[in-house]
């Protein structure tokens, strides 16, 4: 059948307008989605390694400071005896009061690796000062100890921070510090490592004084101020402790890694003593 001369075939012609828009947005999500990504990677980048980097860098230089003042002006030579004998009197005083509830230090940042406690301290270092290089030979860990367990001031300088109102390096009583385990440095992310017997050393302007790890309490809650007593002794979990005053050094951090929602806690004991460098 022949079509007739001069007539007019249609011809379906199909916008393509909405086929551009729904290009135009996939192409627009796709964007949006590598932007986060790569937003949220450099994110992690800063988190794990450039904080890291940075906190340690500056640990090890105030490391550096610390033992260089110390080389540079020793402490005064002892008190005669007598006035000694008065000084370490004062002392276990302070010690026995330290073993009551209300001396532990005001509070540690979520995530800092710090106890949640309450409550004012007796005299110390001033805040974030530090005072003290504290060295784990078996992790390989050199770092300094400030005053307090602020994060933005102590902790996320890489440093460990001791708990205001707790006993002094040395002192009867426990050494109570606080690091973090990850991120800013992470000092003591492989404390949980530490076993019975290793020694761990805390150098002042005066003398060194070596530790000895006693005890381990893998997970404990952030609020169990028991483990940074003068007598340390788990609230949460009652067979980890001591019952007897003693020079006691303890280490809490955050466990599990990454988290911030429990503690991990490692206690030693003071074995030795000696004059200047450790």
């Amino acid at each position: 059948m022949r079509a007739r001369v001069g007539q007019r075939v249609p011809v379906v012609v199909q916008s393509g307008g909405r086929s551009r828009t729904g290009a135009r947005a996939l192409w627009l999500a796709a964007e949006t989605v590598v932007t986060c990504g790569v937003l949220l990677l450099l994110l992690v980048v800063h988190q794990l390694w450039w904080t890291n980097r940075e906190a340690r860098a500056e640990a090890l230089d105030q490391v550096r400071v610390l033992e260089r003042e110390w080389d540079i002006s020793p402490p005064p030579p002892p008190a005669p005896t007598e006035e000694r004998e008065g000084a370490e009197g004062v002392q276990g005083e302070g010690a026995a009061a330290e073993a009551g509830e209300g001396v532990v230090p005001s509070g540690g940042d979520p995530g800092s690796g710090a106890v949640s406690v309450g409550g004012r301290g007796a005299s110390a270092p001033a805040p974030s000062d530090s005072f003290a290089v504290l060295r784990v030979p078996r992790l390989g860990l050199t770092v300094p100890v400030a005053e307090g367990v602020s994060k933005r001031s102590v902790l996320d300088k890489g440093y460990a921070g001791h708990y205001p109102g707790t006993a002094g390096p040395g002192a009867v009583g426990n050494f109570a510090l606080a690091g973090h385990r990850n991120t800013h440095g992470e000092p003591f992310r492989y404390i949980n490592r530490l076993r019975d017997g290793d020694e761990i050393s805390v150098r002042t302007r005066a003398r060194t004084y070596v530790y000895r790890v006693d005890l381990v309490l893998a997970s404990t809650s952030p609020r169990d101020v028991g483990v940074i007593r003068a007598v340390p002794r788990s609230l949460v979990k009652p067979s980890y402790g001591y019952s007897a005053p003693g020079a006691y050094l303890t280490l809490t951090t955050c466990t599990p890694e990454f988290t911030s929602a429990y503690r991990l806690v490692v206690w030693a004991k003071l074995v030795s003593t000696a004059p200047g460098r450790g």
